[in-house]
């Protein structure tokens, strides 16, 4: 007898699950006038019920609408759509039976009974419109013809891939969950293909799951959502589809991996200067301040260079400085887990200090200098340290800088520092040896071998800077004594005599030139370069101390003439 009962069961299942879709439509749609005619049969409740009927009266137009698709029996989706509908049916038929014999549980549980159903209906209604009008049945089932002389594994791949998407859109949360799951595993394995096919409603469907109520399948979203925007391929969709603010929740307040995958993708989405403002404008200056600070590494990275990417937009800078950004830049710059973090922490107050004289001050009284000095000791550099150096230096004394190291520091990054620290050293240089008692600091601390050897760098900008810097130090005569002795002092300014529009040292050039004239040895070093055919384009330009210098190589040059004589 039990063998019995078990085997109609499963013959049960086999027919319920043998029924093609075309078979569910018609027991749907035997269903409606079903459910309605008891529906209004019931006297109780007549508020859910005269809602409940109005939801009924819908489903009609929405079976006629979905049954239409040219996609309609090709695809599960449909006809799984077709059983919820039939089961919601089935349910409300079996509600309005019990109202009418009044053969129920209780008033409030048949209540809220009545609040679940149509709730169930809310949901039928919105995953058969949305089946309908956003595309998702074209989506997991793309025609042939589209796909082209795609490899039919890829086909199928595809096409297993859009069902999958789909279903981020329609059912239950539970539904949406296992969907996730599977999407999960699959990008793990095949993100290439999961990203070929993935659309905007697919997106506005993975945001929307950034909110569910579960931990676990925020956590998964928010993984999914990383994976897109560091692709490169869905950052204006996801923030048009409203994803920053709950990035930012889940930043303050989501598992340590959701705070992770969500800062990992604030980063990517904050090099845009539109998305920093917004970021900004939803709060999430302050959570990401507070991640910096407590936060494991790869997070606290991720942190600095957002922060590092929203203090670029100059309008925001101060609100950042009123959520406290310097001081914790600084303790980054100190205590850093990462080195990464270090740098964007560097580059974040190179930016603040650009051209806010407060948070320069901020900056210097908070001990930035300091650190800036005590970072940039490092084994190699780099240029966002010495820029914020830079734009401090201005606003300390010379006694300050030189008590604090600034040229040891200067001559270590002239010597290991990036092209771009090299450049900005010799910057500093130029900017703060203002006095012969600095210019002697420098001199002597063995920065002049190290700014003619700049001279001969490609880039013209940190060929200019080196040149103008070694003018400026010329003034000196110990520090001309110091140029004289190097041995390819000579030979690298005048290759900087190019008449030519980009090389824009020559004027430095010349006036280093100018100030080693005086020796015979230079001189005879000048006109052996080719000095002297530089130097009469030069004077045709018009390029101060051209004409004095020339005149002077060119006596020199008689002069050995008549000698040789």
């Amino acid at each position: 007898m039990v063998e019995a009962t078990q085997a109609s069961k499963d013959n049960h299942v086999v027919a319920f699950e043998a029924r093609s879709t075309e078979d569910w439509l018609l027991h749907a749609q035997e269903l409606v006038p079903v459910a309605l005619a008891n529906a209004r049969e019931v006297k109780g409740f007549p508020g859910r019920w005269k809602m409940i009927i109005s939801k009924l009266e819908q489903i009609p137009s929405r079976l006629s609408d979905l049954s239409s698709h040219p996609c309609f029996s090709k695809n599960a989706l449909c006809k799984e759509q077709l059983q919820a509908v039939s089961k919601t049916l089935k349910e409300a038929v079996e509600l309005a039976e019990l109202c009418v014999k009044e053969k129920y549980e209780g008033k409030l549980r048949m209540q809220s009974d009545l609040d679940a159903l149509i709730g169930k209906l809310d949901l039928n209604l919105k995953d058969c419109g949305l089946l309908i009008k956003t595309g998702v049945l074209g989506e997991a089932t793309l025609p042939l013809t589209v796909l082209g002389s795609m490899a039919e594994s890829d086909i199928a791949t595809h096409n297993n891939i859009r069902e999958l998407l789909a279903r981020l859109q329609i059912g239950h949360l539970e539904a949406k969950h296992k969907a996730l799951d599977r999407l999960y595993d699959v990008m793990k394995e095949d993100e290439k293909n999961v990203l070929a096919v993935f659309g905007r409603s697919n997106i506005s469907a993975l945001v929307q799951l950034l909110t569910a109520t579960s931990p676990r399948i925020r956590e998964k979203t928010v993984t999914v959502i990383c994976s897109l925007v560091e692709s490169g391929s869905c950052e204006k969709w996801l923030v048009s589809e409203g994803v920053l603010p709950p990035l930012i929740r889940l930043v303050e307040s989501g598992s340590a991996v959701g705070k992770e995958k969500a800062t990992l993708s604030l980063q990517r989405l904050s090099m845009s200067a539109e998305t920093t403002r917004a970021i900004v404008g939803h709060g999430g200056v302050r959570p990401l301040i507070e991640i910096c600070q407590s936060g494991d590494s790869v997070s606290q990275a991720a942190a600095a260079c957002t922060l590092t990417n929203v203090s670029a937009v100059p309008e925001v800078r101060q609100a950042l400085a009123e959520e406290g950004i310097v001081r914790v830049m600084i303790s980054l710059l100190n205590c850093g887990i990462l080195l990464g973090s270090k740098e964007y922490a560097a580059e974040c107050l190179q930016n603040l200090t650009s051209s806010n004289e407060y948070l320069r001050k901020s900056v210097i009284s908070e001990g930035g200098v300091r650190s800036l000095l005590a970072y940039l000791d490092g084994p190699l550099p780099q240029e966002s340290a010495v820029g914020a150096l830079k734009n401090l230096i201005g606003s300390v004394s010379e006694e300050t800088l030189v008590s604090l190291g600034l040229v040891p520091c200067l001559v270590h990054v002239l010597k290991s520092g990036s092209l771009g620290a090299q450049q900005a050293a010799a910057s500093i240089i130029c900017r703060v040896c203002s006095s012969m008692e600095m210019k002697k600091i420098v001199g002597e601390a063995g920065c002049i071998p190290l700014l003619i050897k700049m001279l001969e760098a490609k880039a013209n900008n940190a060929r200019e800077v080196a040149a103008q810097a070694i003018s400026s130090l010329m003034v000196l005569s110990q520090n001309r004594r110091e140029v004289k002795k190097d041995d390819k002092s000579v030979p690298n300014l005048v290759q900087l005599l190019d008449p030519s529009p980009q090389n824009t040292a020559k004027k430095y050039a010349v006036s280093c030139l100018g100030s080693l004239s005086p020796s015979k040895k230079c001189k005879k070093l000048m006109i052996s370069y080719g000095a002297i055919g530089y130097l009469k384009k030069l004077t045709e330009m018009d390029i101060p101390g051209a004409k004095k210098l020339l005149e002077r190589l060119e006596r020199g040059k008689l002069r050995s003439l008549f000698s040789r004589k």
